[in-house]
């Protein structure tokens, strides 16, 4: 437990640089206090204290404002970067060395039973306000920009944005995508005005 509680802090450090000491990680990081609780919860779970294990999780995610149900799996070294309003579901899976940031859902569509949340490999980044919504895997070593919304595989090594989510860069290189013409934009209103001509002069040609 302890070899894993240095994991966590050494973690934390590696990755933050306003951390200043293991005592201010170990007591004041929000992050580090969630995982720590998770893995009580998660213990509580797989013995079937499930009523002790859904406690210690909900008295978390007041403490914290991270919301990690105890089923779910969790890797090594996880760290969770200022984390207010991360959730992670019931059936999610997340591997070694991952960075999350606030904000993050990883969560289910409501069309699934069974392995209801996503599978995130190791190394993988998903920055703020992103949300990975199914049972799909995101491959190692990839990034999710912030705010993007992904409901498909990611492949590993690639970098995902947008809503919803796509793949522009791929082992380092990136991917073409169609450019959006900004200036010759069809106009809606007047398509809607050229309809409506269009029906007027055929019930004249009618009458």
């Amino acid at each position: 437990m302890f070899d894993r509680i240095k994991e966590d802090i050494k973690a934390v450090k590696d990755r933050d640089p306003a951390a200043r000491s293991s005592l201010e990680i170990f007591f004041l990081y929000p992050g580090v206090k969630a995982i720590r609780m998770y893995r009580r919860a998660h213990r509580h779970y797989e013995r079937g204290h499930l009523f002790l294990a859904r406690l210690i999780s909900q008295r978390a995610a007041r403490k914290t404002g991270i919301e990690i149900h105890p089923a779910a799996k969790i890797g090594k070294r996880l760290v969770i970067d200022h984390g207010t309003g991360i959730v992670i579901g019931e059936t999610a899976e997340i591997g070694d060395d991952v960075l999350i940031y606030q904000g993050v859902t990883l969560g289910g569509t409501g069309k699934d039973v069974g392995k209801r949340h996503p599978t995130i490999g190791n190394n993988v980044m998903i920055s703020a306000g992103a949300k990975v919504l199914g049972p799909i895997k995101v491959g190692d070593n990839s990034r999710i920009a912030a705010g993007a919304v992904v409901l498909k595989e990611v492949p590993p090594n690639s970098t995902v944005v947008g809503v919803p989510a796509r793949v522009v860069k791929q082992n380092g290189k990136k991917i073409e995508t169609e450019s959006l013409d900004q200036i010759h934009i069809p106009d809606p209103v007047q398509q809607e005005l050229d309809k409506l001509k269009s029906e007027i002069e055929a019930l004249k040609e009618k009458k």
